[in-house]
């Protein structure tokens, strides 16, 4: 008899427990594998704006194809004054999405000489493809809204020193 107490009491137990783990609340998050997110090389870079002062902001620089395909993937925050700009080998018709970025973002296509072409709010999660209408040597995130905020637009020209890119 205590025996089938003892039995009766695992599979009750096992059961309160499993279900305990069904109730709790799924994270909107996507989880990143432990070793997905990796330190970028970082740097400062200066954008001319046609009315006032320059205005700088720290970059991580995503350089190599991997870098490109993680972007800012898994992050949980991006401060304002931080970016990450992708640096391609040549001028391209470039594409973006949001898969597994939980951090509303601006995007900026730039050209070979880095003038802003174009500016694009882009939403978390959000899979649609935010293409560049030109060819494009460079693409620089933001928090979504800084471009903005900073008094930058199209026309405007980022400084992009090769010694920062390489």
């Amino acid at each position: 008899m205590k025996r089938r107490r003892g039995w009766i009491w695992l599979v009750s137990f096992a059961a309160v427990f499993s279900l305990a783990n069904c109730a709790a609340k799924p994270s909107n998050k996507p989880s990143a594998p432990p070793d997905i997110i990796k330190n970028f090389k970082t740097g400062e870079l200066v954008i001319e704006r046609s009315a006032g002062p320059p205005v700088r902001l720290n970059v991580e620089l995503a350089l190599s194809e991997e870098e490109q395909s993680q972007g800012l993937m898994y992050r949980e925050s991006l401060s304002e004054g931080r970016g990450m700009l992708f640096v391609f080998g040549r001028d391209k018709l470039a594409s973006f999405w949001m898969k597994n970025t939980i951090i509303p973002l601006s995007i900026a296509y730039i050209n070979s000489d880095g003038s802003i072409l174009e500016i694009h709010d882009m939403r978390p999660e959000d899979l649609s493809l935010i293409r560049s209408s030109r060819s494009v040597r460079y693409a620089l995130e933001v928090p979504r809204g800084w471009f903005g905020r900073a008094g930058i637009g199209p026309g405007d020209r980022a400084l992009i020193d090769s010694a920062l890119v390489q």
